[in-house]
């Protein structure tokens, strides 16, 4: 008992060195940023567990926490792989943005061919060796290294539009019209927002912008259009339920509300969600946040909210202050991803959007998702390091010899 007492109390130095060593000399808005992904991703942990048991169970012959594992293993390969990558050189990510996007473009390619899954209307996933996942997940992170790569070097053009249709459209054409091609209008909201807020950091003009809105939401309707049901998606979203829909389009929906009206303001109690019980359709994806509101009510809501609001503002903050246009973004660009997909998650749990098919970052189950979430936090630890070099910088034996 001595000994092991002994230990604990040698090993807690230790601990707090490597952790000094990592973020000791970051600044405050980097440490806080750091510190909300990790506390979102083992919350996240809890509720997966609570709200999985249930399915998990029913899917996986009686192994009620075979989901948790899962979510698990990704988690301890994500955060090792974040922490890797954010010590990489931000001039190395810059160079290799175009391979990864072009690589990740194929990728996304391949979910057309044999080896491409559909799930839920949605043809997005592929299964190499068993292992099944989104490319598309992948294709956010290296669509926005590309285009802070591309953007940071026309930094004093970017108010010309043609410079924007010459050095990004195609690309960023393509990676959309590979994400619609299988039906999934949540990702490709996503990854829209993402290009729109990534030009607007880089100094776009508002008008430019706007046209571009109004073409996508244009385009973005059409293709609702041919969908029958996505129509009844939006039909009950904008006139509401009716009895008719209750067993259709309704059903995640109503019981998603009932979930969260049940909750009140302290919860039902941790683990004790009646929803999750077959009642409320992917409620540890992109419902989860209905478990959090029924189980923890609105104070465990809340935490969730305030958590993506701090997160936020550290992010912005690193944006503002950032003088290098790679760096600056990268951040920015990323920023929008992880904040605007859970306010789009959030806003779909409380009925202010139709059902998406958006999960919440770093919560909802998934190991493509947690996995690039986690990545692109890597890089921006990367560029906004205390000693990161800046990539608009000479060389080191350019600088000194002068």
């Amino acid at each position: 008992m001595a000994m092991t007492q002994t230990a604990a109390r040698a090993s807690a130095p230790r601990v707090t060195v490597t952790v000094k060593r990592l973020f000791g000399h970051e600044s405050a808005d980097f440490v806080v940023m750091v510190s909300m992904v990790f506390f979102l991703v083992i919350f996240g942990l809890v509720m997966v567990l609570s709200s999985s048991f249930v399915g998990s169970a029913l899917g996986n012959d009686g192994n009620f926490f075979a989901t948790f594992f899962r979510q698990v293993i990704w988690v301890l390969l994500g955060i090792p792989m974040m922490l890797v990558i954010s010590r990489f050189p931000p001039r190395s990510l810059k160079k290799m943005a175009p391979t990864l996007f072009l690589g990740a473009l194929l990728l996304q390619g391949l979910v057309f061919t044999p080896l491409g899954i559909t799930s839920g209307g949605n043809t997005n996933w592929v299964n190499i060796a068993g292992l099944t996942g989104q490319p598309s997940e992948i294709l956010k992170v290296a669509m926005i290294m590309w285009m802070a790569a591309i953007l940071a070097d026309r930094i004093d053009d970017v108010e010309d539009y043609r410079t924007l249709v010459r050095s990004l459209g195609l690309g960023v054409l393509i990676a959309l019209s590979l994400v619609v091609m299988g039906q999934d209008l949540g990702t490709m909201g996503v990854m829209t927002l993402i290009a729109l807020g990534i030009v607007f950091l880089a100094g776009a003009r508002m008008s430019h912008l706007l046209t571009v809105v109004a073409v996508i939401g244009a385009g973005v309707a059409f293709l609702a259009l041919l969908s029958p049901s996505r129509i009844s998606r939006i039909m009950t979203w904008f006139s509401g339920c009716t009895e008719d829909d209750y067993l259709g389009s309704c059903w995640q929906i109503v019981h998603s509300t009932f979930a969260l009206g049940s909750g009140g303001v302290f919860g039902v109690g941790l683990g004790n969600s009646r929803a999750k019980w077959s009642w409320l359709p992917e409620a540890e994806t992109d419902f989860i946040f209905a478990i959090v509101g029924e189980e923890l009510g609105l104070i465990g809501t809340s935490m969730v909210i305030v958590s993506f609001v701090v997160l936020a503002v550290a992010m912005a903050r690193l944006v503002r202050n950032q003088p290098d246009p790679f760096a600056r973004l990268v951040t920015g660009g990323v920023m929008v991803w992880l904040i605007g997909q859970a306010l789009i998650n959030i806003a779909v749990v409380l009925e202010v959007l139709p059902v998406l098919g958006v999960p919440l970052p770093f919560m909802s189950v998934g190991g493509s998702a947690l996995m690039s979430s986690l990545i692109a936090v890597g890089v921006v630890m990367a560029v906004n390091r205390h000693d990161a070099v800046s990539v608009s910088a000479p060389p080191a034996r350019q600088r000194s010899a002068r």
